[in-house]
């Protein structure tokens, strides 16, 4: 039996290139399931998916861009008409529940403030310290994409599995030990080979690829340029929807 189900439920850009959702990857373990990123699409995504957002025991997000945490808003209304009493845990990067608690403000005044059938617990993930959310063990990586706040790459590990996740940003060396032995490395590459700033291409990860030691490799947040060319991709591309056993 597999120890982690990984399915996608938005592996798009922030605009929605391609028809795809904004990032948001579900990830089951045997004891809890979490969200990687939460982007203002990802309510919606799981609904048609058919994924019970009910079921998920915390969210960690990668950084704070509108696409990777602006579902949250939405997410947290949503659990308070259909969530039972269990916790919610949110956890990313310095200044995320001030910066969640003023989005809801901004799309649904006095939202931040009312009082739930559940507790939203804010967790601060600080570089490169192991810290437990739900049956998982998160440590985050400080990585180069500019969003007002400390921007992550992350390793979750649960049992003998580790599932690796890049965010967004430009190439950094820290990438090389996010992916290391990890099962999963769940990698962006934005564009083919055009270079776009604080992002990643295919072309500069296949620069890099024999450095990243993880069993397998899967491409998402991809952007325009990437979907018009992916017969020139060698890599696994994520869709939405696609489900795997690890």
């Amino acid at each position: 039996m597999p120890s982690l189900t990984v399915q996608f439920l938005g592996s798009g850009d922030a605009f929605g290139s391609g028809g795809r959702f904004q990032p948001c990857i579900s990830v089951r373990g045997s004891e809890s399931h979490l969200l990687l990123d939460c982007g203002a699409s990802s309510l919606v995504a799981m609904k048609r998916l058919g994924v019970d957002p009910a079921s998920v025991d915390a969210i960690v997000v990668s950084h704070l861009h509108g696409d990777h945490f602006g579902g949250l808003p939405f997410f947290v209304l949503d659990a308070q008409f259909r969530r039972g009493p269990r916790p919610l845990i949110v956890a990313g990067p310095p200044g995320l529940r001030e910066r969640v608690l003023q989005a809801m403000e901004v799309l649904f005044p006095d939202s931040s403030r009312v009082e739930r059938r559940f507790e939203l617990r804010f967790v601060e993930l600080l570089a490169r310290v192991e810290t437990a959310i739900a049956s998982f063990a998160v440590t985050a990586f400080e990585v180069l994409h500019p969003s007002g706040a400390p921007a992550y790459a992350l390793r979750l590990a649960h049992g003998d599995k580790t599932v690796a996740y890049s965010g967004d940003t430009a190439w950094t060396e820290v990438l090389v030990e996010v992916a290391q032995g990890a099962d999963l490395f769940i990698c962006e590459a934005y564009s083919l080979d055009r270079a776009i700033k604080h992002h990643l291409s295919y072309a500069t990860l296949k620069q890099h690829r024999a450095r990243l030691t993880c069993q397998r490799l899967l491409l998402t947040h991809l952007g325009p340029e990437m979907l018009d060319r992916l017969d020139q991709v060698d890599e696994q591309v994520a869709e939405d929807g696609l489900t795997l056993a690890l």
